[in-house]
């Protein structure tokens, strides 16, 4: 069983990853989560999925994720520490990076400084600083697997 790490679930990667892993349930399993603000969304994720971690990018509404899931056994890290902890969770396999922007830059480099492989759908880490991410990746023998058709292709040229 693959273990997954999902840095924002709420947006489009995530949801549909989310999908593979509810109809595969015997194949993976989600142990952290990340979101930005969708406070609603990610709260019915957590209590979905019941990741041992989660974290909401957007520190003002942390009190009502945790309100919504106080009854679960899963431990709440707001903000960019909250990122990077889901990224760096040692039980995790793989960390899926659907985070968009520059805002995934620092928790795909956490990943790969971890030891982790990756499977990156955010094209803008590889636009800012595409040399040091593969070079971390070659430092720590991680994998980088682009999930999204434009970077994939860059690859694959």
């Amino acid at each position: 069983m693959k273990k997954i790490s999902l840095l924002g679930s709420t947006g489009s990667i995530g949801v549909n990853t989310l999908d593979v892993v509810e109809r595969n349930p015997e194949s993976f399993q989600v142990l952290a989560m990340s979101a930005g603000s969708n406070v609603d969304l990610f709260a019915e994720q957590v209590r979905k999925f019941k990741p041992k971690v989660a974290s909401l990018f957007d520190t003002k509404k942390i009190a009502t994720l945790k309100e919504r899931v106080a009854d679960l056994d899963v431990e709440i890290i707001p903000g960019e520490e909250g990122s990077i902890a889901v990224a760096t969770l040692s039980e995790a396999d793989v960390v899926v990076s659907g985070v968009v922007g520059s805002a995934g830059l620092v928790p795909a480099m956490e990943a790969l400084r971890a030891g982790k492989n990756l499977a990156l759908a955010n094209k803008e880490t590889l636009v800012i600083a595409g040399e040091l991410v593969l070079k971390e990746a070659e430092k720590t023998n991680s994998q980088i697997i682009p999930i999204d058709s434009e970077h994939s292709a860059i690859f694959q040229a």
